[in-house]
């Protein structure tokens, strides 16, 4: 520290530190009292104490045997103070190792000084500055705090809130589950106290959230003979608190989401459902209305029922435009902090108002009409694909996700806005989490009957297509060959070599040995696409027909599944097709023995698929025709299309009866 702030603490502070290390206990005594007194919300002088070293004083005072429990008690209660100040106080007080120091002081038997101890913790865990993980580095200490829990109201309060504050993750939530934290909680739900009863439901939110195991479990458990569903019922009606409702609608979302609890169950259609709504009104402050939406979104997230109940509730649709207009809910208007505080905080009621639209139009085609006809909406998107926070970003992203399942949203509002150059701009070095959804949106905005194809294509898409090809992350690659397969349907040959280009031959065989069957399925169906309509299978097999064969002969080789198998088929009978391309598959002949081969083939599907090839190559109006018959007849094919022409499978009879034909015009 500079010496200026040095000489700004003042005497005073100074004399408070130094009676701290006064010989005479009871001046001691007095001296942390006078200093309690002192520090009550007075961030300054909070500052200047910790500045001149009181903290590992009063830690060694509260850890002496020889100290009085009063003592002790009063050191626990200066540091709680200190605690409440800023995050700096917090980090030097996890710098002169407080949490060792109060745990310990838990195993003693003086009550006060236990609730001391738990204030204090609870204080310091709540922090964002402090690591959830220091609850749990001693397995012993969840235990003992578990035995805590029967002691008093407060140690109930101050357990149930350190609990909801440090469970973060699956396997936090393990051990809270396995050390009986849901039968030690749970009939803290009906406690005389409301703070005991609210830190418990909070307890609850964040053990179940996300979590089956804790959720299958918490709907059998039972207290004074009445389930926890019922419970949590009773605690979102409208007359009980609004943090009460909302965390109680959060308990049965994720029990619900979790499978724990059915979708058209009444205490999710009739109960939940309309609470979370009501949580997204304007009258509601700022903070609950982020929670509603979002939680609301995540409970009709995979379910279009509940999507459709939602989307006809209380107006909801129109309710969410509010999240773009008024931050402050009509009640705070009158608080100029309040006002200064909402206004900071817009961005995460947009991003909350994204999420639960995205959710919201999933699926239903007329709901997705009703979002994009609220006002401005296609403009409110497109902005917030551009804002500063990466949260915002992500929901509106998913938002345009969502909305671009529609045909008609393709072909009217997409490109009445040009959505596809903020998109293309989202995806220029975004983090992976964005990436994925833009990269899906764009997959959609790429569809034949898409009028956004062109000024896409025009825009570089290729190139950074063919980069997410690359990714090491598989959700990208696959949707940058699926993007890739979309752009080539239908397309025109520059197109088509522009892909193929871009992607390198070398890249194409990583892709067809990609351990994951959707990229190769994916990458097949781009082959596929690629090669149709015979100008382009003759042009592009007269400039990769090496490679591509290989690659075919490679996919009929390995162990594949039937899909795959089938669509290597069908890109060889496309082949097959060309005036040119033909002869590739002519003069090879391994790959005229695994036709064959497919014909015989157990599974109908690739026998039909293989009969597709022979039938582009024996067909008569075609030049060379007559040899390539013969070299089948010889091959045997003849006789396999007489067998199969006596099929049972009404398809596979046809088609061998046809190609039949070809022989006898």
């Amino acid at each position: 520290l500079s010496l200026l702030s040095l000489q700004e603490v003042t005497a005073s502070s100074r004399h408070y530190v130094d009676r701290l290390f006064d010989l005479d206990p009871q001046k001691v005594l007095q001296g942390v009292i006078d200093m309690k007194n002192a520090v009550i919300g007075n961030n300054k002088q909070k500052a200047n104490l910790i500045v001149l070293g009181a903290v590992p004083r009063l830690l060694y005072l509260l850890q002496q045997e020889s100290s009085s429990t009063e003592l002790r008690t009063e050191c626990a209660v200066v540091l709680g103070s200190l605690a409440m100040g800023t995050e700096n106080n917090v980090k030097s007080l996890l710098d002169c190792h407080i949490i060792p120091a109060l745990l310990q002081g838990l195993l003693s038997p003086d009550l006060k000084f236990i609730e001391a101890c738990l204030r204090c913790l609870r204080t310091i865990f709540i922090s964002p500055v402090t690591p959830e993980d220091l609850l749990y580095t001693d397995a012993t200490v969840i235990s003992h705090l578990m035995a805590l829990l029967s002691r008093s109201r407060y140690t109930q309060e101050y357990i149930c809130q350190i609990f909801s504050h440090c469970c973060k993750g699956p396997d936090h939530q393990t051990i809270l589950f396995n050390h009986g934290a849901i039968q030690s909680i749970a009939h803290l739900l009906v406690s005389t106290s409301y703070k005991v009863r609210m830190q418990a439901l909070k307890c609850f939110s964040v053990l179940a959230f996300e979590n089956p195991q804790v959720s299958m479990t918490l709907v059998n458990v039972s207290v004074d003979g009445e389930l926890l569903p019922q419970i949590f019922v009773k605690m979102l009606q409208r007359d009980k608190p609004i943090e009460m409702q909302l965390t109680s609608a959060k308990c049965l979302t994720s029990m619900c989401r979790a499978g724990a609890i059915r979708t058209d169950d009444p205490c999710i259609v009739l109960k939940t459902l309309p609470c979370l709504v009501r949580m997204c009104s304007k009258e509601r402050l700022l903070e609950e209305r982020v929670e509603g939406a979002e939680t609301l979104a995540y409970l009709i997230e995979t379910d279009v029922e509940l999507q459709r109940i939602a989307s006809i509730t209380d107006h909801l649709i129109v309710m969410l435009a509010d999240y773009f207009k008024y931050p402050s809910s009509v009640s705070a208007i009158t608080d100029i902090k309040r006002l200064d505080h909402d206004l900071k905080h817009a961005h995460e009621l947009r991003q909350a108002a994204f999420k639960l639209y995205a959710s919201l139009g999933a699926n239903d085609e007329d709901i997705r009409k009703k979002i994009i006809e609220t006002e401005n909406m296609m403009d409110r998107i497109v902005n917030g694909l551009s804002e500063s926070s990466i949260k915002v970003r992500l929901a509106a992203v998913r938002c345009l996700h969502s909305l671009s399942r529609s045909v008609q949203q393709l072909r009217t509002s997409f490109q009445d806005h040009a959505v596809w150059k903020p998109l293309m701009k989202v995806l220029q070095n975004a983090p992976n989490e964005i990436l994925i959804v833009a990269s899906s949106t764009l997959c959609n905005l790429l569809l034949e009957f898409s009028p956004s194809k062109e000024p896409i294509l025009e825009s570089g898409a290729i190139e950074l297509l063919c980069s997410l090809t690359q990714s090491e992350n598989l959700a990208l690659r696959v949707n940058g060959i699926w993007a890739l397969m979309n752009m080539a349907f239908q397309a025109e040959q520059k197109i088509k070599s522009d892909i193929l280009r871009g992607l390198s031959t070398e890249q194409l065989f990583q892709l067809l040995s990609d351990s994951d069957v959707n990229v190769l399925m994916k990458t097949l169906g781009l082959l596929r696409n690629l090669l149709s309509t015979r100008p382009h299978i003759d042009h592009i097999m007269s400039t990769h027909g090496k490679q591509i064969m290989q690659a075919v002969t490679l996919i009929l080789e390995g162990e594949h599944n039937i899909e795959v198998k089938e669509q290597t088929l069908c890109i060889l009978a496309n082949i097959a097709d060309g005036t040119t391309a033909k002869e590739l598959i002519m003069t090879n002949d391994d790959i005229l023995q695994k036709i064959k081969y497919y014909m015989s083939h157990s599974n109908a599907k690739l026998q039909l698929a293989a009969m597709f090839c022979i039938s582009n190559l024996i067909w008569n109006e075609e030049e060379g025709s007559q040899e390539r018959q013969d070299k089948l007849r010889d091959m045997g094919i003849v006789d396999i299309l007489h067998k199969l022409s006596q099929s049972s499978d009404p398809n596979l009879c046809d088609k061998a009866k046809t190609a039949l034909q070809q022989y006898l015009a």
